[in-house]
């Protein structure tokens, strides 16, 4: 089982489907964009805090990402990343967020050649951001996007303190992007996981269908989870309302 299974929310969609939610019990995953961090009104997040506690909920956050990179060779890059992260934070804090999922920034393709400088990089970037991090009460999630194998994410997480850090495995970008198993990642990575975004898809596009609607192995993957990541939290990442129900639905098999 899970430690908590959500749903994800972005903010500017959020008032849509609160009721939903609330009347629902489903945790919400809040995705924050860039926009949503410089026009946030805190008393509305202050009210939805007051709201989730109310209903016996709890949520996490899964942090913008466009354009940003805490590895980054461009320090300009790395502050502008910085500036988002501090700024997700504050919001993790308001919320009481167990957990906030971020990007780590890899590509092969623009840092094949140097991997030592972007994993040097987001070392330090992540080990400046800890006391905040401490003073949240949350643990930082770095999330596999286009990453073929996990050795990347394996050395900055070995390097990161795992009371503050963990991965959060995606179904969808591993079906689209990797070249291993999913026993060799999880050999790897499964003792770092401290969430999963669960969403399917047919191995050409991020479609982010519902759970058993592709061509994703999801008693596999969650048979793996069990075995090595027993309280990670369980993220339904679909797009729609309908695409929640139906995943909501087909995800109880795997419980």
């Amino acid at each position: 089982m899970p430690s908590l299974l959500c749903a994800h929310v972005p903010w500017p969609r959020l008032a849509e489907h609160r009721s939903y939610l609330l009347d629902q019990r489903i945790n919400p995953e809040l995705y924050l964009p860039a926009d949503a961090l410089d026009t946030l009104d805190t008393r509305q997040m202050q009210a939805l805090s007051d709201d989730l506690i109310s209903h016996g909920l709890a949520c996490t956050i899964h942090a913008t990402f466009m354009d940003l990179n805490p590895g980054s060779v461009d320090r300009a890059v790395r502050e502008t990343t910085r500036q988002r992260v501090e700024q997700t934070l504050d919001c993790v804090e308001m919320l009481k967020a167990r957990v906030v999922v971020f990007h780590p920034g890899y590509s092969r393709l623009s840092y094949g050649s140097a991997v030592d400088s972007w994993v040097a990089n987001t070392v330090s970037f992540w080990q400046q951001q800890v006391p905040r991090i401490r003073e949240t009460g949350c643990r930082v999630a770095l999330e596999n996007i286009f990453e073929e194998e996990p050795s990347t994410l394996v050395q900055v997480l070995n390097q990161l303190d795992p009371a503050f850090f963990g991965h959060c495995f995606d179904s969808g970008h591993f079906n689209m992007f990797c070249t291993v198993s999913l026993e060799e990642w999880f050999a790897a990575l499964g003792s770092f996981i401290i969430e999963s975004h669960l969403h399917d898809n047919h191995g050409v596009a991020d479609e982010h269908l519902p759970v058993g609607e592709g061509e994703i192995d999801f008693q596999k993957i969650t048979d793996l989870l069990k075995q090595y990541a027993p309280q990670a939290v369980w993220t339904l990442e679909a797009h729609s309302r309908e695409r929640l129900k139906r995943s909501m639905q087909a995800i109880q098999r795997y419980l």
